[in-house]
């Protein structure tokens, strides 16, 4: 249907063309001087009718590769559209218009070059129209955070208690390891963890990656991310927020997470040491889940007693193995040959360590 209207369009532009060429040479100083057409009335209608149909059977004889041209520049341009959000659309399209407006400043002073002023002028206002919407496309979240910002800051000003009453803490934004980890759900039940929890889809997928794996362990722990988002979503009292958007030019889901952190001031929970290191460099929060659990750990000082079951022998010779309830280590010497036995021991040393807490201790009839 499009493509008759578009060919009856063109046949209509082509009469139209063709009338105004014929009307045009009828009015040339050659045809004039002839004498040809202007001492004819008859001659100049049947001329004018001959100019007409000809352009007008031309442009309906070529409108088929036009309308070729057109639809693939629809599709084209359709399809690059429907990759783009509704907000990367509206701030494209703010950005070219600003850009336009910029350009305006100095295209009068381009088109007065002669010759090549007009050709010049268009192209600049062309250039500065992709680079504005292509500028604000890229710095969509920035701006909607600055905004965001801007009319909180002004809000609060009016308004400074209330806003202080209904503050709710930085957004958490979980990345994958935390999720599979489990703690977290356990670490929001106990009510310790305010504010918004974010799950950006770019996790999502790779969890979804993880769980599709053809390796059963990574089968398992992808599964049990999901199992662990849907408890949190269904059974916790907290706000928890998808949220869509991605960073394309952006490959690396870590480096994703921290640029998502910034646009959205928030604070990224892991338990990915890398990812802590990382963070810490660009001045990201982060919230570390093995550094939580290491705070909450009993203190235990050297000198103190405590009645511990060594289970398997150490790697040094002679030391045994022991664990408390939060699965901290003790390192027994000569406990080797009390393994499966209840014993009395005195703490020598404690260490800690990147992976957690160690304790050393001797038996206390050794002491």
């Amino acid at each position: 249907m499009l493509k008759k209207i578009l060919r009856g369009l063109f046949t209509i532009i082509g009469l139209l063309l063709g009338y105004l060429v014929g009307d045009e040479i009828i009015h040339t100083k050659y045809f004039t001087n002839l004498g040809y057409i202007s001492t004819s009335p008859i001659k100049t209608v049947l001329f004018l009718i001959l100019s007409t149909v000809f352009f007008g059977i031309i442009l309906f004889l070529i409108s088929p590769w036009i309308n070729a041209v057109i639809m693939k520049i629809m599709d084209y341009i359709e399809k690059n559209i429907q990759k783009l959000s509704a907000t990367e659309i509206l701030f494209g399209t703010l950005g070219s218009i600003i850009g336009l407006a910029i350009a305006a400043l100095f295209v009068d002073l381009l088109a007065r070059i002669p010759i090549i002023g007009a050709v010049l002028a268009v192209v600049v206002a062309v250039v500065m129209a992709a680079l504005g919407g292509n500028i604000a496309i890229r710095k969509r979240e920035e701006l909607i955070a600055l905004f965001s910002n801007i009319s909180i800051k002004k809000a609060g000003s009016s308004k400074d208690k209330k806003a202080k009453a209904e503050y709710k803490g930085y957004p958490k934004i979980l990345d994958t390891s935390v999720i599979i980890d489990g703690r977290i759900f356990d670490i929001c039940q106990t009510g310790f963890v305010e504010g918004t929890l974010i799950i950006p889809n770019f996790v999502l997928e790779e969890l979804r990656h993880i769980a599709d794996s053809s390796d059963g362990l990574k089968r398992n722990r992808g599964r049990r991310g999901l199992d662990i988002l849907n408890k949190i979503q269904n059974e916790l009292n907290v706000e928890v927020q998808i949220y869509e958007k991605d960073f394309p030019e952006i490959s690396e889901v870590d480096s994703k997470l921290l640029k998502l952190a910034q646009v959205l001031n928030g604070k990224v929970v892991t338990n990915d040491y890398n990812l802590n290191k990382v963070a810490e460099f660009q001045r990201v929060p982060v919230l570390n889940i093995n550094e939580l659990a290491n705070a909450v750990k009993p203190v235990v000082l050297p000198g103190e007693e405590m009645r511990i079951q060594i289970i398997k022998d150490g790697k040094e010779s002679g030391q045994g193995v022991a664990y408390l309830d939060d699965g901290t280590m003790i390192v027994v010497e000569g406990g080797r040959k009390h393994i499966g036995e209840i014993k009395d021991v005195i703490v020598t040393s404690v260490l800690q360590t990147a992976a957690g807490r160690m304790i050393f201790a001797k038996q206390k009839e050794e002491v």
